[in-house]
This record gives structure tokens, C-alpha cells and sequence, in this order.
């Protein structure tokens, strides 16, 4: 075992460089600090007035206040992934130092793993940054029971995003040139944030009698297909009392309710689009 890591610790080391020189340069162009005012001003204010409409102002509980943010973080996270990720390679190769990256002791593997890591490395920071308040409050208000539910929904977060930055890493591999990679990534938003369930919706309403039994309960299955909707399923179906307040609840089984499901459907969100780029790009 020693023996094989040694031989690939030189991949390893030309991996992480790559990386790191993609964290660095998302760090000092103040990306990450953005992005991470952005989340913390978005989170607080939703976390704190999410009830208003009630007459309940501040955190309630970590249920009430997952189920403020999960809007938020469908909304933004996706946008703010695909549009750090867009330019990934094609950026470079408008900017002709992909050549020279290329020239370098490394495969195009580990030049698209080594700056996906670094992308994902800057997301995950900021995203963390950006909740870290209000966990901090939840901690202090609701115990440690109200922050292990809150815990779980910033991890669920952080994957959405490293799910949407694998495929924006995939259309930077596509795409001809950046204006491209640009009007791919938001049409990919708009397919999977807003349209995709309307979609759905219309096909269910449309043709439920045609359907059947069987096709009525493979249908919600179809859910997997967008990482916005896994992501939703996780958080929803997590904690019982938030089963009741979505109109999702209705026609998605029990059977989806299990968070390893979940999880591993998001995992492969992930790891599918960044085989294809990776395959594309060799």
C-alpha cells in the first residue's frame, strides 16, 4: 500500500498545485469573501424574518429555519456554482495558457481534477462562511439537537454546489468559447432551477390517466434527474416536521425519504458530470 502511494504521490503533488493556485486566485480576487457576505446577510435575514408573515420574528427552530433557507440555497448556490465554473478550461484556452498548463509535466486529468478541487475548495469556503453565523446563533438558542439538523443542511448545501460545479466544469470542457460556456451555464439554471419541475408538474397533470399505477409511482423517481430537487428531498424528508409544509410531500413516496439514498444521488451528481468532462477533455 506504502508502495503504491509513493508511486502516485507525484500525481498527487501536481494535482494539489493546481488546486491550490486555483484557490488562491479565486482568494484574491475576493470571491470567497463575496460570495460568503453575500450567504450570511441572504441567511440571517431569511433565518430571522422567515416567519414575519406569521408574527414570529428569529429563529424558531431548525426545522422552521431549514425550511427558510432551502429556497435561498436552491436559488443561489446553483447560480453561483455554474458561474465559477463556466470559464474553468475554456477560459484558459481563450486565453492561450492552457497550452502552456498542457506543456507542463501533466496529464489533462490532473489539470481538470487539480482546478475543479480548487474551484470546490473555494465554494465549500464560502458557502461554510457564509451559514457560519447562523449556526452559531442556532447553537447558542436551540442546543446541540437543533444544530446537528443545521449541520446536515449546510453539508446538503455544499454538495449542491459541488454538483452544480461539476457541471459547469463539464460545459467549460463543451463549449467553444466563453460567451457559449456563459448562455450554456444559465440556460442549465434555468432548465434545472425553474423549469424542470414545471415540467414535471405538466406531465403528471397531463397525462396521470395515461400513467397507470406503475407509471404514477415510477414517476416521482424522476425527481433524481435534477440535483435542485434531490437537494430539496434531502432537507425536506430529513426532519419529520417539515414532511407536511411542501406540496412535494404528496406525491413523493416514503421510500425517497432516506437520506442515503439521497445522498448517494447527489454524490453521483457530482462524479458523473466530471467523468464525462473528463473523458471529453482528453
Amino acid at each position: 500500500m506504502s508502495t503504491s502511494l509513493a508511486a502516485h504521490l507525484p500525481e498527487i503533488r501536481q494535482v494539489a498545485a493546481i488546486a491550490a493556485k486555483e484557490f488562491r486566485d479565486r482568494i484574491r480576487n475576493r470571491w470567497v469573501l463575496a460570495v460568503a457576505v453575500v450567504f450570511t446577510v441572504f441567511s440571517l435575514a431569511i433565518a430571522y424574518l422567515g416567519g414575519a408573515q406569521q408574527g414570529a420574528v428569529g429563529l424558531r427552530s431548525a426545522e422552521a429555519t431549514i425550511a427558510s433557507l432551502v429556497s435561498l440555497v436552491i436559488y443561489l448556490i446553483p447560480l453561483i456554482s455554474l458561474l465559477l465554473g463556466f470559464d474553468a478550461v475554456v477560459g484558459e484556452r481563450e486565453r492561450g495558457s492552457l497550452d502552456l498548463l498542457l506543456a507542463l509535466p501533466i496529464t489533462r486529468g490532473e489539470l481538470l481534477l487539480g482546478k475543479y478541487l480548487g474551484l470546490a475548495a473555494a465554494l465549500t469556503l464560502s458557502t461554510l462562511a457564509g451559514f457560519a453565523l447562523v449556526a452559531v446563533q442556532m447553537g447558542r438558542q436551540l442546543g446541540a439537537n437543533g444544530l446537528y439538523h443545521y449541520l446536515g443542511f449546510m453539508a446538503s448545501s455544499v454538495l449542491l454546489g459541488l454538483a452544480f460545479l461539476s457541471l459547469a466544469v463539464m460545459l467549460s470542457v463543451f463549449a467553444r468559447d466563453r460567451t457559449r460556456a456563459s448562455g450554456l451555464a444559465i440556460s442549465l439554471w434555468f432548465l434545472f432551477v425553474l423549469v424542470f419541475d414545471l415540467l414535471l408538474l405538466g406531465l403528471l397533470v397531463l397525462g396521470g390517466a395515461r400513467l397507470g399505477a406503475l407509471g404514477a409511482e415510477a414517476f416521482p423517481y424522476l425527481l433524481l434527474l435534477n440535483p435542485a430537487d434531490v437537494f430539496r428531498i434531502l432537507n425536506v424528508f430529513s426532519l419529520e416536521d417539515l414532511r407536511t409544509l411542501y406540496g412535494l410531500g404528496s406525491i413523493v413516496p416514503p421510500a425517497l425519504a432516506n437520506p442515503w439514498l439521497m445522498g448517494s444521488a447527489m454524490l453521483g451528481w457530482i462524479v458523473a458530470p466530471l467523468a464525462v468532462a473528463s473523458w471529453r477533455f482528453r
